[in-house]
């Protein structure tokens, strides 16, 4: 259940951000590195943006790795904490002149996150994007139609659903709030800390 509700949280702060950006994405990368590619190739200054975007990704991974190895069966705990700080600095930021810091804090806590299940230095699962759990979901269901476990797609269902209905919530907030909905998101990533505390999410996994 831990992993729906990050999902969820991932989709309502990529929400957010992309309508702060008038169309990037603070988690998806995927998006972003199709935008620098069409930028570079027209000669386009927001591919700047694009490229910014994805550095603090990456840079968000990697610190959330190793806040990930150093707690060790606290991980999920730590990375969370540190995922909520980064997005509450970035409700301070993002609805002033440093707006654009505050953007690429989100990124940077967006990429934090994905590091909250690992095992093995490898991301078992992906909170902030879903083509590989969309994949999974179209595997699930050949496996159900050919005789194998029959909800092996629910998960899958379950963790996209939880991305979509986040971004629409986050958009909902947007549209109302403005950049201080990502207050919401600080605080729903918070209280997952505190459940992580209790329920040790993720702690067996290593960085």
């Amino acid at each position: 259940m831990a992993a729906y509700g990050l999902s969820s949280v991932a989709g309502f702060v990529d929400a957010v951000g992309f309508l702060m950006t008038g169309g990037f994405f603070v988690s998806f990368m995927s998006g972003n590195s199709t935008r620098l590619a069409v930028g570079l190739a027209e000669g386009a200054p927001y591919a700047a943006v694009a490229l910014a975007l994805i550095g603090a990704f990456v840079a968000g991974v990697v610190l959330g790795s190793l806040v990930g190895r150093r707690a060790g069966p606290r991980r999920a705990p730590a990375v969370l904490i540190l995922v909520a700080s980064v997005l509450a600095l970035a409700a301070v930021l993002a609805g002033g002149p440093f707006a654009f810091a505050g953007l690429l804090l989100l990124a940077f806590a967006m990429g934090a996150e994905n590091t909250v299940f690992a095992q093995d230095g490898e991301v078992r699962v992906g909170l902030t994007y879903m083509t590989g759990a969309l994949v999974k979901l179209g595997k699930g269901i050949t496996t159900a139609l050919t005789g194998g476990d029959r909800l092996a797609w629910a998960p899958y269902l379950l963790l996209w659903l939880g991305l979509v209905l986040g971004a629409a919530f986050g958009a909902l907030a947007f549209t109302t709030f403005g950049a201080a909905a990502l207050w919401i998101a600080a605080a729903a990533m918070a209280s997952l800390a505190a459940a992580a505390f209790g329920l040790r999410i993720g702690g067996a996994a290593a960085a």
